[in-house]
């Protein structure tokens, strides 16, 4: 049986319900999974037009053995949270956050009754979910409050770069002062258990310095010397693969090259901007946008996540244009653990 993939439709005022319905017009996808949105089924009958897909038939359950799972039809998990009178495409509002936390509240309780087998998120904006009374910094952290998970990071993935953070969402600041030996070393663990998930037998593990050139034994800070390198040497004790620090100025080229499986990255820019800098292609000449690769992946949780690597893009909302590869990517990495996980429990 294909594995059933919960896809939240993201915020409805975004370019979500858009990318939603190009994705899964590609039958592709319906020869390895049975898609399910999550979301407003209004929403997507609106998209469908703007994407010129008027064909896809909208079908509304309100459970996930109620759906079709075919190629041309769309089967739809219909929260029925928005009026569409009233959504403003492109703007931050309270019912677009509120429609768009509670899409994720239930994509995380189907996959926790074991209802479906993996999920995978549409973007959603922080403001609006705020606004909504919802006061979370993003997915990863809504995820692991409602699985009770205290021990997660981020992943990013394009093609063969893969990146996993010791924080994210926090200040540089304070970014700094949360690069610790032990969490240093539970990122590293994670990032192994997660390469082997997705097949990597003996994963080469690389792990980026803080400070410019590592902080040249000291002389630009003590960081590496008296937390990065003792997490490295514990990894290696326990038969982890680990290298580093590396100054991030190179980490990453040796990554892209081959070198490594996967990077630690010690704070959210410092593996953000390379996954970005090779995943979203500008066509200055057209104007658009010819890519927008990449996938999150939050790591560490009972239940499997996967997400498209980009914002609400309100700017392009309602124009029918944004690229909807990230959100295929996000799929296929869904599909890939969802099968990891059922082989791995099978034998």
């Amino acid at each position: 049986m294909k594995p059933i993939i919960g896809i939240t439709m993201g915020d409805p005022a975004s370019i979500g319900p858009e990318i939603t319905v190009k994705a899964l017009s590609d039958p592709a996808v319906y020869k390895r999974c049975r898609p399910l949105v999550v979301g407003d089924a209004c929403m997507l009958e609106q998209a469908k037009t703007l994407v010129g897909q008027e064909r896809i038939q909208i079908h509304s359950v309100t459970d996930p053995s109620q759906g079709i799972y075919q190629w041309g039809i769309i089967d739809v998990l219909d929260m029925a949270l928005v009026d569409p009178r009233k959504l403003e495409i492109g703007k931050v509002s309270a019912m677009a956050g509120e429609a768009a936390f509670r899409y994720v509240e239930k994509v995380i309780n189907l996959a926790m009754e074991g209802k479906i087998d993996a999920t995978v998120t549409n973007a959603l904006n922080k403001e609006a979910v705020n606004l909504a009374g919802h006061h979370f910094s993003g997915h990863t952290e809504i995820y692991a409050y409602y699985t009770n998970t205290k021990k997660y990071t981020m992943m990013l993935a394009h093609h063969n770069l893969r990146v996993v953070h010791v924080s994210t969402h926090v200040s540089l600041r304070q970014a700094c002062d949360l690069a610790k030996k032990e969490r240093i070393l539970e990122v590293i663990r994670i990032a192994h258990q997660a390469c082997r998930d997705m097949g990597i037998q003996k994963p080469k593990i690389g792990v980026a310095g803080l400070n410019p050139h590592c902080g040249e034994n000291g002389l630009f800070g003590r960081e590496e010397i008296e937390e990065i390198v003792p997490a490295v040497q514990e990894a290696k004790r326990e038969g982890i693969e680990a290298d580093g620090p590396i100054p991030a100025d190179s980490i990453f080229s040796k990554a892209r090259g081959g070198w490594y499986d996967i990077v630690v990255a010690m704070y959210h820019d410092q593996g953000h901007i390379p996954l970005k800098v090779l995943g979203f292609v500008y066509n200055e000449e057209r104007k658009q946008w010819d890519a927008v690769e990449g996938v999150n992946i939050t790591l560490g949780l009972p239940i499997i996540r996967a997400s498209v690597d980009h914002g609400t893009a309100f700017d392009q909302a309602g124009t029918g244009l944004a690229n909807e590869l990230s959100l295929k990517n996000a799929i296929d990495y869904g599909i890939h653990f969802a099968e990891s996980k059922k082989l791995k429990k099978d034998s």
